[in-house]
């Protein structure tokens, strides 16, 4: 996982706020099962989305060099980042599922969340096709959507989106820790593995990540899409933040710097 809010790409600024992460989870999200013949969507995908309906051919996107890293992370109010967050009557059921997922946030960071008032930027939880998320903040109701397949680990996995974190295996350094199996990547998906520039923060490449890719993600065959270098590493995980996950989110969010 790092910040796509510091990243530099090739997106204008205006069509950022019509990016959004899909990722269309299971409970286990490490890897994906195949029939014979026949590719079974991972998973986890995903793609940018023009508006919400249309989706566009490339994978996942960073933010132009253009805007300021600031401009995406979710300002603090009175030097503390806790983000409102408004449940859709329809999700009153799974409001359990999905505190844990904020749950997962919050213990080891200094991003809180709590329940709307009348803020005027807050995350917006409502039901969808997938899990998914838009990158970074956003301002004003910013929608993330939680399907009944989706987990607290997959809930956890959208928010580290909207909090401006993108998936680690498109690090600028991914080629000295993993190999991507471009024979094996389904040819309409190959820009979902591709590398993207941007701040590591001095930190290590995590194969443990929440953030990570499984090892099968969009297999055309169901041989692996990408190899860790070093053996017997699990990649994909959804249950829980790693380490450097942690660390992460305390550097990027200033977590310790000053009470």
């Amino acid at each position: 996982m790092f910040p796509a809010c510091i990243s530099v790409g090739s997106v204008p600024i205006k069509n950022f706020k019509n990016t959004i992460a899909i990722d269309k989870d299971s409970s286990t999200s490490m890897g994906i099962q195949h029939r014979k013949g026949h590719w079974v969507e991972p998973p986890e995908t995903v793609q940018e989305i023009s508006g919400i309906e249309q989706a566009v051919v490339e994978g996942d996107l960073l933010l132009s060099d253009e805007r300021l890293a600031v401009d995406s992370l979710w300002p603090p109010i009175d030097g503390i980042t806790s983000i409102p967050y408004k449940l859709s009557d329809s999700l009153t059921e799974r409001k359990q599922t999905i505190l844990a997922g904020f749950k997962m946030i919050s213990d080891p960071t200094c991003i809180h969340f709590h329940e709307y008032t009348n803020e005027q930027n807050y995350l917006n939880i409502i039901p969808g096709k997938g899990c998914a998320s838009y990158v970074g903040f956003q301002g004003g109701a910013q929608n993330v959507f939680f399907d009944s397949s989706c987990s607290s680990g997959n809930l956890c996995h959208e928010i580290m989106h909207a909090l401006g974190l993108h998936h680690e295996h498109t690090r600028p350094d991914r080629d000295s820790f993993i190999t991507i199996q471009w024979e094996a990547v389904v040819p309409e998906k190959k820009s979902n593995f591709m590398i993207k520039q941007g701040n590591t923060q001095g930190l290590a490449y995590d194969t443990e990540s929440i953030m990570h890719y499984g090892n099968s993600y969009f297999s055309a065959n169901g041989n692996p899409t990408i190899i860790p270098k070093d053996k017997g590493v699990d990649m994909g995980q959804r249950t829980h933040l790693s380490p450097l996950d942690i660390i992460r989110l305390n550097k990027l969010y200033h977590c310790g710097e000053s009470e």
